[in-house]
């Protein structure tokens, strides 16, 4: 299975990239600092709920949509990461 994509790789190809739009006008439209969205977008930092609200009421979707690649994201990352070789399961009484 292929692994999901950064939130902020899907706000440059499938948003701003389409639109001829740049980080510097999204973040000017959003009302955050450039270089939340650059950090974002170069998947250098997590989407934040605040980003998720401000991309939903910008773009017209919802925020869940984007905290749920952000949520996604992290998941697969962890699952190739995370040692849990150390934890025995519960034993089911």
């Amino acid at each position: 299975m292929e692994s999901p994509s950064h939130p902020g790789e899907v706000l440059a190809e499938l948003y701003l990239d389409p639109l001829g739009m740049s980080v510097i006008t999204l973040a000017r439209r959003l009302n955050v600092p450039r270089t939340r969205i650059e950090r974002l977008v170069r998947g250098e930092t997590a989407l934040t709920i605040d980003t998720a609200m401000r991309l939903s009421k910008f773009f017209g979707n919802t925020a869940e949509f984007w905290v749920n690649l952000q949520r996604a994201y992290d998941l697969a990352h962890a699952r190739r990461t995370a040692d849990l070789s150390d934890i025995t399961p519960l034993d089911a009484a």
